[in-house]
């Protein structure tokens, strides 16, 4: 169902950057899983390049129970601009779900105004597919945009109304790269990497994905999916704490 977002995004990555490929930990680039009535299958692509440190999105394909499509674009550390963000996902015909977002990394009103306010127009464009549902999962106030796309739709609608906005969204944030400035002070730098790494900590410990990778995969290859590669700036709880615990044996 969403092949066409995916070499939508292929297509424009491919002719505008210098794409290299990023490695995968072995193991979590695909799987396939036999458990319930359908097969299902799930492949991962991960690149980057100068503009971009990581370009990944995944493709889980369950025939007609579950077809998902889920990507984030992060930006070099050298930029301060929001990352992309998509997530699409069809249960059956009756349960489908469109997340779609250019998502802020800081909540300063100077901040939005610069990288978010611009997004007003394309919102007002496609109003209808921004419905105010509920984030069960998340504080819609943090990492999210006042913009966002959030939609409960039907296939026809996917295919041609929430495509043309897809495409929309995704030509605004190659603009929002090509203006922005290089940022050059260590201190801003690092300023940024601490608002991807906290992304990626908040990403991993609320995303509902979770539990259907363990549906179909398995919890312990889930885990590493989630921790290794989707947020792999994250640390696990438990780790954290046995980081913290001094070694004493020695």
């Amino acid at each position: 169902m969403y092949r066409p977002f995916l070499e939508y995004l292929e297509k424009e990555l491919f002719s505008k950057f210098d794409l290299r490929s990023r490695p995968i930990p072995a193991g979590l680039e695909g799987n396939v899983s036999n458990r319930g009535k359908n097969q299902a299958t799930i492949q991962s692509w991960c690149y980057e390049c100068a503009e971009l440190r990581k370009i990944r999105y995944t493709y889980i394909d369950a025939g007609a129970s579950a077809q998902v499509f889920n990507s984030v674009i992060y930006p070099s550390y050298h930029y301060d601009i929001p990352l992309l963000g998509i997530d699409l996902l069809s249960f059956g015909k009756n349960k489908i779900i469109v997340v779609l977002d250019i998502q802020p990394l800081f909540q300063e009103e100077s901040y939005l105004t610069k990288y978010i306010e611009p997004m007003r127009s394309l919102r007002e464009k496609y109003n209808d597919l921004a419905q105010n549902l509920e984030m069960r999962f998340y504080d819609a106030n943090q990492y999210f945009s006042k913009y966002l796309l959030f939609a409960k739709t039907d296939p026809e609608t996917v295919k041609t109304r929430f495509f043309e906005a897809y495409q929309d969204y995704i030509s605004l944030y190659w603009q929002m790269l090509e203006q922005a400035e290089m940022i050059q002070t260590e201190a801003e730098i690092q300023k940024i990497v601490k608002a991807q790494k906290d992304y990626d900590e908040y990403s991993a410990e609320r995303d509902p994905a979770s539990g259907l990778f363990s549906s179909y995969f398995g919890h312990e290859w889930s885990e590493k999916f989630l921790y290794e590669f989707l947020f792999e700036d994250a640390v696990k709880k438990e780790d954290s704490v046995k980081l913290a615990v001094p070694n004493t044996t020695r």
